[in-house]
């Protein structure tokens, strides 16, 4: 075991495709641009929409329908899923303790519909050793609701600290298991979580600062420039031709309250910036005690920049009633919770609960459309960085080839010769549609075309080499060219029809196959149940 690597894998929450220094962005991210520059990056590599079923393939190299976690994680059933990773998947951190390796999860889990007893979907009970961190979804940074060690509560470490900021103490903790580690010479296998730039728009005064001033020029200039960034890396080839703002959002020079907006893209870049800070610590942490040779390291973003308006539906006061976390959250400042996306609520400090919008999302997303939830690019495409200096890695490389979250775990399967097993506890474990990608990382030939299929509260699409045929729910079939068009602005639905039935075929093949639930009967449970479709789609 002494010459295996060790697999650190770091996720970033509702990260555009553009965030980070490496792919187009003016914030600063010299660490994960470190890890590409020594490493490998990918220009075509998928998610699946959403947090949490992306969560669930990233671990089980399955599609998230098989897991059981479709959506979010509520209990659906019997018009729905269960919401919480099922007993017909294992995940690389069940395999990997098995075959020796210590396991941790640092960060947020957010893969069982129920937090509040220890049950089967916990992560110590998914093959981690070690745990902490928060059970549920998007939380405080400064008082983080179902924070956890192991299988205790810990909420109390965040408010017995004054300085306490979840980034910084994933971070923490991720080097302290690190140091552990290395002196028991055992290798490890470490998800590292990050809940960062998730809403809400919480960061240190000081880590604003650094972006005072920085989006002043606003969204349209800013967009531009990343797009130029991203035209001189060659990240995305000959693919994309212009980058249109959404339709739906004004142009800056009409925009309303321009210092409150700037002021919200301030507090997401100091989010994500911290987040690399972090990173960085991580990475010294391996430097210092000799093991950043043989780690292989993959860092992504669970689906692509979130859209999303604060209060999500209703009133605020009705917001914060549906959350018990929010209800108990008292903030340290002595301040009443101003929850909402309005020039009044100046995001930043504990005691404001916002989010950044639709048009800075529409930068974070350049050059794509739409955000997560939906399958189109700018729900599905995220950064993938590679970084294994001891594996032989072409580095400094970009990968073009298509490829998904299916495709992570038979990557580190092979990476450290572990075989996926047939059965886990007598059950039969299925094989998922993943291809490993060492061999295109070290320079090595692409790996066979597969096609790539998703779907998430309706939205659906399947890739298949050049073609892309995608739907946004309820609305018919619409089909892009890949290779001149991966901003999705030109529709050849009307040009090719026996690719659309083709494409269209397979994806109902599949969706069979891998048990997708028609969204119109889970909206038709909810309906039965008084329910509308907000509350169904989480």
């Amino acid at each position: 075991m002494a010459n295996k690597p060790n697999v650190l894998m770091i996720l970033a929450d509702d990260m555009g495709f553009s965030d980070i220094g490496c792919y187009g962005s003016e914030i600063e991210t010299p660490h994960i641009d470190r890890l590409a520059a020594g490493g490998v990056r990918f220009s075509q590599f998928y998610n699946t929409a959403r947090c949490s079923p992306s969560r669930a393939s990233l671990l089980t190299g399955l599609h998230p329908h098989q897991t059981g976690i479709g959506i979010l994680t509520k209990d659906d059933r019997p018009h729905g899923y269960p919401g919480s990773l099922n007993d017909r998947c294992i995940t690389v951190a069940e395999i990997l303790s098995a075959a020796g390796y210590a396991t941790s999860l640092v960060g947020k889990w957010h893969l069982a519909s129920n937090i509040r007893q220890v049950n089967d979907a916990w992560p110590t009970r998914r093959g981690f050793d070690h745990f902490y961190g928060t059970l549920a979804g998007s939380c405080s940074y400064f008082q983080p609701a179902s924070l956890t060690r192991g299988e205790r509560n810990a909420e109390a470490e965040a408010t017995d600290q004054h300085d306490y900021y979840y980034t910084d103490a994933i971070s923490h903790e991720a080097c302290a298991f690190v140091r552990e580690k290395s002196q028991v010479q055992q290798p490890f296998f470490m998800y590292v979580a990050y809940t960062a730039p998730h809403w809400p728009l919480q960061a240190s005064e000081e880590d604003i600062a650094k972006f005072r001033g920085r989006y002043d020029e606003g969204w349209d200039v800013l967009r531009e420039r990343r797009m130029q960034r991203l035209a001189e890396t060659g990240l995305l080839a000959d693919a994309v031709k212009t980058c249109e703002r959404d339709p739906e959002e004004p142009a800056w020079e009409d925009a309303q309250h321009k210092a409150w907006e700037a002021r919200r893209m301030e507090v997401y870049a100091a989010q994500v910036y911290r987040m690399d800070q972090g990173i960085g610590q991580i990475l010294s942490t391996l430097e210092e005690t000799g093991q950043l040779e043989n780690t292989l390291v993959l860092f992504m973003s669970d689906n692509g920049a979130c859209a999303e308006v604060l209060p999500l539906d209703g009133s605020a006061e009705a917001f914060i009633k549906r959350r018990p976390d929010l209800e108990r959250l008292k903030p340290r400042n002595g301040c009443d919770l101003q929850v909402g996306n309005e020039p009044s609520i100046v995001p930043g400090p504990e005691d404001t609960y916002a989010s950044y919008g639709r048009a800075w999302a529409n930068l974070s997303n350049t050059p794509f459309r739409l955000y997560k939830r939906w399958t189109h690019e700018g729900g599905i495409s995220t950064p993938l960085i590679v970084h294994w200096p001891a594996g032989g890695l072409d580095k400094g490389a970009i990968v073009r080839a298509p490829s998904q979250l299916t495709d992570v775990l038979p990557t580190i399967l092979e990476a450290v010769q572990v075989p996926y097993p047939e059965n886990c506890s007598d059950r039969h474990i299925p094989q998922g549609d993943g291809q490993s990608l060492l061999s295109v990382l070290r320079g090595g030939q692409e790996p066979a075309d597969h096609t790539l299929y998703w779907e998430h509260t309706g939205n659906a699409a399947v890739r298949r080499g050049r073609w892309k045929l995608v739907r946004e729910y309820p609305s018919q079939w619409e089909l892009y060219d890949m290779e001149t068009d991966r901003a999705e602005m030109t529709n050849l639905v009307a040009f090719s029809p026996d690719v659309v039935s083709d494409l269209a075929l397979l994806w109902a093949k599949w969706a069979e196959r891998v048990g997708v639930v028609p969204w119109d009967d889970v909206l038709a449970g909810y309906r039965a149940d008084g329910k509308n479709e907000a509350e169904a789609a989480g």
